[in-house]
This record gives structure tokens, C-alpha cells and sequence, in this order.
């Protein structure tokens, strides 16, 4: 059972990071925020998200809020790692 939940938390998460992400792109374009708050913004959307997605999941309360915050890492980092330009070195 333990596997079955871990599977279905991180295919919840899969499809919440896309909301989640669109999410955290519309605040940080709407309001100024220092860079280094925007991932706990995002756990916090995703967690919001989670919560608020029971209509479209049978998942427990616990799962849909580890999804959301698992979405709200993944999305933050994904969007990262997509659209910023990362040049250099990390020693300089």
C-alpha cells in the first residue's frame, strides 16, 4: 500500500506542477518580491492547490498536500532550469 500512495502522490504532482507553475509565473509578474522568496512561494501555491483539488482526486488530505508541495519545488525548479540563462562558473 505504502508504494501505491507514493505512486499516485507523485503522479498528482506531475499534473499540479503545470498549474502550480502558472501560478507562481503570474505572482512573480504581478508583484515584486525578492528571488530568494519564490520557493516557498511556490510550496505555498502548490499546498493551496493541493488542498483545493479534492473535486479531482480521491486522495487523503495528507497526499493531495505532499503532492502540492512536491509540485511546488519541482515547478519552481523547472522553470529555472528551462527559462534562465545559467552561464559561468559556480567557483570564481
Amino acid at each position: 500500500m505504502a508504494n501505491q500512495n507514493l505512486t499516485d502522490v507523485l503522479a498528482f504532482a506531475s499534473v499540479l506542477s503545470v498549474f502550480v507553475m502558472t501560478a507562481v509565473q503570474f505572482v512573480k509578474t504581478t508583484i515584486n518580491l525578492p528571488k530568494k522568496a519564490i520557493p516557498l512561494i511556490g510550496v505555498g501555491i502548490g499546498l493551496l492547490i493541493g488542498w483545493a483539488a479534492f473535486p479531482f482526486t480521491d486522495l487523503d488530505l495528507a497526499l493531495r498536500l505532499w503532492s502540492g508541495a512536491l509540485a511546488g519545488l519541482s515547478a519552481t525548479g523547472l522553470f529555472e532550469l528551462v527559462f534562465n540563462n545559467r552561464s559561468g562558473n559556480t567557483k570564481e
